[in-house]
């Protein structure tokens, strides 16, 4: 018994295993892909020697490991094994094309191994792994920034609705969605809501028409149809951009880049006691 299970541990650990169970998962990956476009059963077969090649592969680390105990512990170990029990699902359980693809996006998780597979992503991994304290901090400064901005937007640039105007005041609402319409034209008013105003400063702060926004609304301070100076349009968009494109953007930056270097260090110490 000792002797299957050193023999296990040794093909595991075996570069060449390594690099062919990444080959097929490459593979299955690329093939799932495939079936998204045509229902080929060559592509079909393929699928099957995959899932047999996965079976063999969590079957020599279950063998490998000192005890079973030991094999659950390893949270990758549990991934593997779950995928590849979905992998002996059948599909014609699945009558709904529609739960069938979920089965197969299911499947496709596997390439997510290959975050273990070269040193780079692993470090990677670890960097970002070690800064989820500092993003949860850095999450929450966000937050608190975005509902203010938010309930700040919603009060200055709240549009009024149309069903409550009258004569002039109803004439300039129509002269401003005739020519500064809301983009796209089904959206809603940007600051209508506060829920909406939060979507609306996520969305200025990709870069995704925020000028068009602050042209929309100088437009509409123009005319008169919400309270403010053209100035406060300005100034409130241009503050809210350098706030989180600069710096909240860069904090969250600055948290995984101090954490990438010691996940470099823990990475390099790790292979030099294994190979010790």
């Amino acid at each position: 018994m000792l002797k299957i299970k050193e023999f296990c541990k040794k093909i595991t650990t075996a570069k060449w295993f390594e690099i062919l169970i990444t080959v097929v998962i490459l593979l299955n990956a690329f093939l799932i892909g495939v079936e998204t476009y045509t229902n080929n059963e060559t592509i079909k077969l393929i699928q099957k020697i995959n899932l047999g090649i996965f079976t063999i592969e969590i079957l020599l680390r279950f063998i490998a490991a000192d005890s079973v105990k030991e094999f659950f512990k390893g949270g990758w170990n549990i991934f593997d094994l779950t995928l590849v029990l979905i992998g002996y699902i059948p599909e014609t359980l699945f009558p709904n094309a529609s739960a069938m693809m979920a089965l197969r996006v299911l499947r496709v998780f596997r390439v997510l191994r290959l975050l273990r597979a070269a040193k780079g992503i692993k470090v990677m991994v670890n960097a970002l792994i070690k800064s989820f304290s500092a993003l949860f901090y850095n999450l929450v400064f966000f937050l608190i920034f975005i509902y203010l901005f938010a309930i700040i937007g919603n009060a200055l640039f709240k549009l009024p609705d149309p069903a409550t105007l009258s004569g002039e005041d109803l004439e300039h609402y129509e002269q401003l969605m005739a020519t500064a319409p809301n983009s796209p034209s089904n959206s809603p008013d940007p600051y209508g809501t506060l829920d909406e105003s939060m979507f609306t400063l996520f969305r200025a702060l990709t870069g995704e028409d925020w000028t068009d926004l602050r042209y929309n609304l100088e437009t509409a301070a123009e005319l008169g149809v919400v309270k403010v100076h053209k100035s406060v349009v300005t100034a409130f968009h241009i503050l809210w951009f350098v706030l989180s494109a600069f710096l909240l953007l860069n904090l969250v930056v600055g948290a995984i880049v101090n954490n990438y270097q010691s996940a470099m260090q823990e990475e390099d110490k790790k292979e030099e006691n294994e190979k010790k």
